[in-house]
């Protein structure tokens, strides 16, 4: 796994040396070792870090856990690489995008852009094995993703969560900081997102806030490719 390099190292480096994280490092290493498919490739796993740094984040959309099949996950929630067909969930994202903001929907899901302006695209779950959903739950990402959230609710900024589906909306009694926004809607997913996620506006109301606080606002839109 590659490791984190950036100023997030710091805040989260005890977590490394907890007994959780050995037992779940152990249990991923194994994983490879048997020649067991997950999701992301080692080198993203921590993709979400990487791409936005602790001092730059704005926003934080919480998921669930990684897209389980082949191509798919590359360590940032709801998004996939470029050659990928858009998964069900982020196409909604889009329409309700769309419908919020006038953004086009774009020919593909690669939501780097995002996490380039300080969106942390962040999975509740870092790893998958693949064709099984929620097959790495309960191993130790969840302690290790709740200390980057409890990092994140002591910083001292304006900040907007946006919590789509029960999962994230469970990580709501963590949040406290009254200079942070909490947005919550349903999730996406075809099976939910007719149940209040469209017309929910998550995109304009972020940036309304972000800009009533003097911070530059996100550009939503993900341009074709």
């Amino acid at each position: 796994m590659a490791a984190i390099s950036n100023d997030w190292l710091e805040p989260l480096k005890p977590e490394f040396d907890k007994s959780y994280y050995k037992e779940l490092y152990k249990k991923i290493v194994n994983e490879y070792d048997n020649k067991i498919q997950i999701f992301p490739n080692s080198d993203d796993i921590f993709n979400a870090f990487h791409f936005t740094p602790l001092s730059e984040v704005k926003v934080v959309v919480l998921g669930q856990d990684p897209y389980h099949n082949v191509g798919q996950a590359h360590g940032l929630c709801f998004s996939v690489k470029p050659e990928v067909s858009i998964p069900p969930s982020l196409v909604n994202i889009y329409k309700e995008l769309r419908d919020d903001c006038g953004c086009y929907i774009p020919n593909n899901g690669y939501l780097k852009k995002w996490s380039n302006q300080g969106v942390l695209m962040l999975n509740t779950v870092l790893t998958v094995r693949a064709h099984e959903a929620n097959s790495h739950k309960g191993w130790g990402w969840e302690q290790f993703t709740d200390a980057a959230i409890e990092v994140l609710n002591k910083i001292d900024r304006p900040m907007v969560y946006i919590l789509w589906g029960a999962p994230a909306q469970k990580k709501r009694s963590m949040l406290n900081n009254p200079k942070h926004l909490i947005l919550m809607a349903p999730h996406p997913s075809p099976l939910s997102s007719y149940r209040g996620f469209f017309g929910s506006k998550p995109f304009s109301k972020t940036n309304e806030f972000l800009k009533n606080n003097g911070i530059k606002e996100i550009d939503w839109q993900i341009e074709n490719i």
